[in-house]
């Protein structure tokens, strides 16, 4: 398929270096940071433009990978009724597009992405579209870059973006603060990489509640009394701690 790129960040990024390597043409970048359109455009040997004016108006698909707050004015410059739009946020109805075209959609990678990273992640990708016709164009293109695909509404994708924001953004939010107390007390936060990865291998293979280990779950009142008061310089933390340890426990 012919695609347009309307972005420049981490979402346009991944997304059109995966829709690439899958053998799609990216005939266009548009980005309102010019020198960012065109370093993108460079990666993707293609060409860029931060004018609206001569964004390219014969792709199959315009891909609109940027900021919630900006799929609106985007789409006050983006009329093209025969072709398909899709934006890719999870908290936006599609039918902001409808008076941009006649099909429309969304393509929503859920995933935590990052542009520059060496390897391309895998990628489940939630599409819904305006029409028949159109869903399965978008399940085309879904499929040749995931095997991962499932339609979604707006309100299954707003859910599932919430469960997402638990399970990564304020997972690795701890993390930082971990990483932050290790660093403060001269531990090497990289020994517990190890623990992560096989923590997060787990659930493979079992559900998070089978996998949940640790004094918590086994309500070993003398461990965690003992952390609290090694986290007595950490007042955050052990606020943490303590909140956390209720819920495990009251949750076992």
């Amino acid at each position: 398929m012919e695609i347009v790129i309307i972005g420049t960040g981490n979402t346009a990024t991944v997304l059109a270096h995966k829709l690439k390597k899958a053998g799609h043409h990216i005939v266009q970048v548009f980005g309102r940071d010019s020198m960012a359109a065109s370093e993108l455009a460079y990666e993707l040997e293609t060409d860029s433009t931060n004018y609206w004016n001569v964004v390219n108006r014969e792709a199959d698909i315009y891909i609109l990978a940027v900021s919630d707050i900006a799929i609106e004015e985007v789409i006050k410059e983006l009329h093209l009724p025969t072709s398909t739009i899709v934006h890719t946020a999870a908290s936006v109805s599609k039918d902001v597009l409808k008076n941009a075209t006649s099909h429309y959609g969304v393509f929503y990678p859920l995933q935590s992405l990052k542009k520059g990273v060496k390897e391309l992640p895998d990628i489940p990708v939630i599409i819904d579209a305006s029409d028949e016709v159109t869903f399965r164009e978008l399940e085309e293109l879904a499929f040749s870059i995931s095997d991962k695909v499932v339609a979604g509404t707006d309100e299954q994708r707003v859910k599932l973006h919430l469960a997402a924001v638990f399970c990564n953004n304020f997972v690795n939010h701890i993390y930082a603060l971990t990483a932050n107390y290790c660093e403060k007390e001269r531990i090497d936060f990289r020994l517990l990489l190890p623990l992560i990865e096989e923590t997060a291998k787990r659930l493979q293979e079992i559900s998070p509640a089978e996998a949940q280990t640790g004094p918590a779950i086994r309500n070993d009142r003398e461990t965690i009394e003992k952390h609290l008061a090694l986290l007595a310089n950490y007042p955050s933390l052990q606020k943490l701690y303590a909140l956390f340890t209720e819920s495990i426990y009251g949750n076992r």
